[in-house]
This record gives structure tokens, C-alpha cells and sequence, in this order.
């Protein structure tokens, strides 16, 4: 039995515990450790996936409406089980329940890859079939028959061809997506049971930086993230199985994947390496004396810090009535929900979410596509040079929060000023565009006039019209005029000579259409490089990117302990759950499906699969693309600025409110702690419910 004294003052029954130390428990440390490290592992493999959506999206031939799918199907997980996880968690074993989740989130991210190693092999999108050796030459341009001539312009239709075997590729992605599912469930009880278990054993002067430090420490998971992305792009698919030298794409292709399954191997060891340490954590911590009791007025508070004896009021803890809490659940989330502070902070959050998740699920696709990158280059840029900023921004937040120890209004205007000069910035963004790919028939007529119509566009020219060409698929070569062609059979090249990716096409008719040159005109694969031009934009637009990303960040964590410091303690874990899924099931799961199908509308040319039906886009009209993916980002952000003013005044009214209920409690609370002082002192029994029991001895 825990051994008990009885104090003079306030026979109130207290833990005899070791004199009070400012120092952290050693238990929570482990805690604030083992969460630091499930942040990082389902930071890494969620930034991975992001890094591989393009991989995924060439593998699969599907459109990047499919692909969001795909990635929002990790809040469809979230959404299953984040309410009750974050309810009925908060009354567990909430570590034990935490290494659940890590040991299903490694399983989820083992099953992501499994379609690798039970399908084919992946076939590249080709009219090239490369020479046995190099003294055999291709014909890339076959000769129309007598019979075919009648239908000179006519774009003949891509049919299945005789013994085609339906791809398998066809339904692997749900593998991918059962996956991804799994791994939103393993990760739903992290966040709400870990930032709630910090948050009612630290110090509150501390909480806030620890928050800080975990999120920060999770930020770095993107970096190893998005690094491991570029690793792994740079890795042909099928390494090993097939021969490079024959391979005719470079990583800079679009038709290039990378070996996206690798990676995720990887991410699934580490994950499955975070569950360990939560099973030798205990259920609860000691509390610290500023948390002794929330409602303790402040005379109380004060006569515990001041007492010689670090105290802890006993608590006997009941075992878990499953059938109570589920009749409380309803009554619980109603009186959440009463809070308006809390319903507007929820606007707010999704509107702001719907920005973020869109803009970054697909940041290195528009870096590929408008500043002619490559996916692992881009990849790289993201975990070194972006990400980075948002980390350091981050845990400044944190340290501003705690040097100028902020309230919740101090918090409230920080967060609002940051995220407001950060869309500033992201202004700018619009004017640091490139100019369209120069693509014969797509973006340039075959004459090299700029700035064609979507009526005006047309791969058939008089310069290829004695070939039998195809105008759909993706096979682009870069002719000596320094404009790209859909396919050397479109470039009107009728010779070829070489190997692999060392292939030169011979004769291009249509070269010579816009390049005053007699002799031999060739070409050769892959699509022309960008402009100087774009190259010298491209470090402006990365140096702004990083200044505004560090800006955004820098409210994250006033903006969480916002959140957290408007609702009642019992709320806690059930307010921080409800805000991940509304977040996840309103902005995480819609955001990238929408984003990618408005994407898609800006695709100049499909890829086509080999069975028919059409495959991921090859190239985009840049313009478009940037318009609509920044004009939607930036339009969100404003959207939510407005339920940001709204906000300010009901937070205003609700801590005013506050307010007057803590000074008419403080007084009532004052007068019955002097009351409770004088029946203990005369030995008078204390009606209310408190033992007195003072030794008479002691009272003589």
C-alpha cells in the first residue's frame, strides 16, 4: 500500500513521493524518443510515396486523377478508425496502441511493392526496336501501300494486335491501393495518442517545445524521404533483369521508371524498427505539479508548489468500462463540436490542407514538367532544399512560442501573420514560368510557328505524309533544328543507324521544314533539352520556394498549440483525432484527386498501353499547368483567410468568456478552501467530502 501523510492545512491525502525535480522523467524522454522516431519512419515513407508518384503513374499507365486516388487512399484508412482510435485510445494502453499502428503501417508499405515481384517485366512504350547488331539499320518510316493512300491525313487507330495478353499492370495498382490503405489505419493512433500523452505528462511551459521537437524531428522523415525517391529514380525498374546497354531511355524520359519498389522495402523495415520501444512504456507517467489539477484554484496550485514534498493526489485507476464509453461517445462529440472556436479552427485547417496537400503531392511532377527536370533531380531538390526550410521553420516556431511565452491569441496572431506572408510570397510564383517544349504539332507548327490553338494542332504534316505513322504514343527525338518530334516516324526520318540509346535517325524531311540546311538531317532520341532561359529561372523559383516554406512553417506550431489549448483537458485526444480525420477526409483524400484530374486537362499527348486504352501523359502544356496548379493553391489559401477573421472574433468572445468563468470560480474556490482551513484547524469535521483526520496531539 502507497504510504500517505495528511496535511495540517488542507487534509488533503497525498503520495509520500522523493523531493519535486525539475528534470524530465526518464520514461517520458523514452516516450518523446520512440515518438520523434515513429514520426520520422511514417514521415519517410509517406514522402516516399509522393517521390514515386510519377514512377507509379508510368509503371501502371494510369492518369494522375487515378494516381490521387491512390495516395488519398491513405486518409481512406485514417477515415475507417481515426474517431474511435482517438477516443477509446486515450482510455488504454495508448503506447501499446501506437506500436499497433507502426507494425501495421510496415505491413502496409511491404504490400505496396509486392506487385513488382508478381508481375511482368515493364515494357517501354517504343516503335524502336534496336538493330542485332550495328551494322543493320531500322526503317522508322514505313511506306504507305497504294491501298492505304486514299486516307493520306487520316490517323490510323491503335487496336489491339493479334495474341495481345491483357497487361497485368491493369489491376496491380490495387495492391498499391489495399496498401496504402493499411498503412492509414497502422498510422492513426501516432499523432492524437502521442501528442496527447506528451501534453498530460509534461510541464505545460515544455509541451510546447517538445511538440516542436517531434514535429521537427518529423519533418527530417521527408528529407531521407525524398532522398531515398531520387536514389531509387535513378535505379532502372527491372536492374538486374535486363540489359542497360539496350535500354533507349535516360531517367530524364518520360517513359523512365525507376525502381520504385525498392524503396519501399526499405521504409518498411525502418517502420516496422519504430513499434519496438512502445511496448516497455507503462500506461501513465507521473503528473507534473503544474497539471496536479486543472481545476485547482490558484491558492491551490500555489500551496502544492510550495509544499517540501513532491505530492501526487492518489488516483485509482478503474479498469476500462468499453460499454460507458461508447454511450458517452455521442454526448462527448456534441459537446466538441459546441465549441465554435474549435469548428472554425476546423474550416480553416481544411481549407489550408487542401492547399498544402495538393501543392506538395504534386511540387516535383511540376518541377519535372515546367523546368525540365528529372524525377530523381527533382526528388532531390524537395528532401535537400525544401524540405530543410520547413523543419528549421518549424521548431523556430516552437522556440518563438516558448522565448515570448504566447497565449492563445499571442499564438492565434502568429500563426495568422506567417501563413499571410507566406501567401505574398507564393505570389510570385506566377511569374517564374517557362515557355512551352517547342513540339512539332503540339506547341509549334512544323514550320516552328509558336503559340498553336488546340484546333490548329495536328502531328500529320506534307513533310511525313509517305509514312505510316501513328500519332498516338510517346517515342520523341530532338532534331538538329532544336524541336522535339512526337516520333521519328513524324519527323519524316526514313534511315537510322546505331544501337540503344546511341541511335541517330537519318533524313528527317521534317527537320528541314524550319532548318535552312542542305545534307543530311538527322535526329536523335529523347526530347530537347529547355531553354537557357528556363535554367536561370529555375534557382529563383527554388530560393522562393524555400523562403516561403520556411515562413508557412513558422506557425505550424503556435497554429497546433492553438488547437490544443481551446479544448478541455477530457476533450484532448478526441478534439486532436476529430482534426485529423476532418483534415484527412475533407482535404487529404479529395485534394490530390481533384488536383490530378485538373492536371490531367492540361495533357498535350497520352501514352497508350499496349492492349489499347490510354496510358499516363507523356508531356503538358506548361502554361496550363502552371495556372492551374498554382492559381488553385493560391485560391484555397485566400478562401481560408476568410473564415481566419471570423475566427478572430469568436476566439475573442470565447476567451472572454473564459475569463470571467475562471475569476467567479477562483473567488467561490477561495472562500471554500478558508472554510475548509478553519473546520480542519478546530478539529471540526469538513462536510464536502475531504478527510480531515488531524492528529488531536498535534492540535494541543
Amino acid at each position: 500500500m502507497t504510504k500517505t501523510d495528511r496535511t495540517p492545512t488542507t487534509g488533503w491525502t497525498l503520495d509520500h513521493k522523493p523531493a519535486y525535480s525539475p528534470m524530465m522523467n526518464p520514461n517520458l524522454k523514452m516516450f518523446l524518443a520512440a515518438l520523434s522516431f515513429a514520426y520520422f519512419a511514417k514521415a519517410l515513407c509517406g514522402s516516399y510515396m509522393k517521390s514515386t508518384i510519377t514512377q507509379l503513374e508510368r509503371r501502371f499507365d494510369i492518369p494522375s486523377s487515378l494516381i490521387g486516388v491512390l495516395d488519398g487512399s491513405f486518409e481512406i484508412g485514417n477515415l475507417l478508425v481515426i474517431a474511435f482510435v482517438s477516443y477509446f485510445g486515450a482510455k488504454l494502453h495508448r503506447p501499446k496502441i501506437i506500436a499497433v499502428g507502426c507494425i501495421l503501417m510496415s505491413l502496409g508499405t511491404f504490400l505496396i511493392a509486392m506487385p513488382h515481384f508478381i508481375t511482368g517485366r515493364y515494357t517501354i512504350e517504343t516503335t524502336i526496336r534496336s538493330p542485332v547488331n550495328s551494322t543493320n539499320t531500322l526503317t522508322p518510316c514505313p511506306v504507305r501501300t497504294s491501298a492505304e493512300s486514299s486516307w493520306k491525313y487520316e490517323e490510323p487507330s491503335l487496336l489491339p494486335t493479334r495474341g495481345c495478353e491483357q497487361e497485368s499492370s491493369v489491376s496491380m495498382w490495387i495492391y498499391v491501393l489495399l496498401g496504402n490503405i493499411l498503412r492509414g489505419i497502422g498510422e492513426t493512433p501516432v499523432q492524437p495518442l502521442g501528442i496527447s500523452y506528451i501534453d498530460d505528462y509534461a510541464q505545460s511551459e515544455n509541451a510546447a517545445l517538445y511538440i516542436g521537437c517531434v514535429q521537427t524531428i518529423a519533418i527530417i522523415g521527408p528529407v531521407f524521404g525524398y532522398l531515398l525517391g531520387s536514389l531509387c529514380a535513378k535505379i532502372y525498374v527491372d536492374i538486374g533483369y535486363v540489359d542497360m546497354d539496350m535500354v533507349t531511355i535516360t531517367s530524364s524520359d518520360a517513359r523512365w521508371v525507376g525502381a520504385w519498389w525498392l524503396g519501399y522495402l526499405i521504409a518498411g523495415v525502418i517502420t516496422l524498427m519504430s513499434a519496438v520501444p512502445f511496448w516497455f512504456l507503462p500506461k501513465s507517467l507521473p503528473i507534473p505539479v503544474d497539471k496536479h489539477d486543472r481545476s485547482c484554484s490558484p491558492d491551490q496550485t500555489r500551496f502544492i508548489k510550495d509544499s517540501p514534498i513532491m505530492t501526487h493526489k492518489i488516483r485509482q485507476e478503474e479498469p476500462a468500462n468499453l460499454y460507458l464509453m461508447a454511450s458517452e461517445f455521442v454526448p462527448t462529440l456534441k459537446t466538441l463540436f459546441g465549441n465554435p472556436v474549435y469548428t472554425i479552427y476546423l474550416c480553416v485547417t481544411i481549407l489550408q490542407f487542401n492547399s498544402l496537400i495538393g501543392m506538395v503531392t504534386y511540387k516535383p511532377k511540376y518541377i519535372e514538367q515546367h523546368y525540365g527536370q528529372s524525377a530523381s533531380k527533382a526528388n532531390f531538390f524537395m528532401g535537400m532544399v525544401n524540405i530543410p526550410a520547413v523543419a528549421v521553420g518549424m521548431f523556430s516556431g516552437g522556440v518563438v512560442m516558448k522565448r515570448f511565452k504566447m497565449g492563445v491569441m499571442g499564438a492565434a496572431k502568429f500563426a495568422f501573420g506567417t501563413s499571410l506572408l507566406g501567401f505574398f510570397l507564393s505570389l510570385l510564383f506566377l511569374a517564374m514560368g517557362c515557355e512551352n517544349s517547342k513540339v512539332a504539332g503540339l506547341t509549334v507548327s512544323y514550320t516552328g510557328v509558336q503559340g498553336l490553338s488546340h484546333q490548329e494542332q495536328s502531328l500529320f504534316s506534307d513533310c511525313n505524309s509517305g509514312c505510316f505513322c501513328s500519332s498516338k504514343g510517346w517515342d520523341p527525338v530532338c532534331g538538329e533544328n532544336g524541336i522535339t518530334y512526337v516520333s521519328p516516324c513524324l519527323a519524316g526520318c526514313t534511315s537510322a543507324s546505331g544501337s540503344g540509346i546511341n541511335i541517330t535517325f537519318d533524313n528527317c524531311r521534317c527537320v528541314g521544314v524550319s532548318y535552312i540546311k542542305s545534307g543530311n538531317l538527322t535526329a536523335i532520341l529523347g526530347k530537347c533539352p529547355h531553354r537557357e532561359s528556363c535554367d536561370k529561372v529555375f534557382p529563383y523559383f527554388m530560393a522562393l520556394s524555400v523562403l516561403s516554406s520556411f515562413v508557412i512553417s513558422l506557425g505550424g506550431t503556435p497554429g497546433f498549440m492553438l488547437l490544443v489549448r481551446c479544448i478541455k483537458p477530457e476533450l484532448k485526444s478526441l478534439a486532436l483525432g476529430i482534426h485529423t480525420l476532418a483534415t484527412r477526409t475533407l482535404a487529404g483524400i479529395p485534394a490530390p484527386i481533384y488536383f490530378g484530374a485538373i492536371i490531367d486537362t492540361t495533357c498535350l499527348q497520352w501514352g497508350y498501353k499496349m492492349c489499347g486504352g490510354k496510358g499516363a501523359c507523356r508531356i503538358y502544356d506548361t502554361s496550363a499547368y502552371r495556372v492551374v496548379y498554382l492559381g488553385l493553391t493560391l485560391g484555397l489559401r485566400t478562401l481560408s483567410f476568410i473564415f481566419c477573421i471570423w475566427g478572430f472574433a469568436l476566439l475573442k468572445k470565447h476567451l472572454s468568456r473564459e475569463e470571467k468563468k475562471a475569476l467567479t470560480n477562483g473567488s467561490a474556490e477561495m472562500e471554500l478552501l478558508r472554510k475548509e482551513e478553519n473546520s480542519c484547524v478546530h478539529g471540526e469535521p469538513f462536510m464536502l467530502g475531504l478527510d480531515c483526520d488531524v492528529d488531536r496531539e498535534t492540535d494541543l
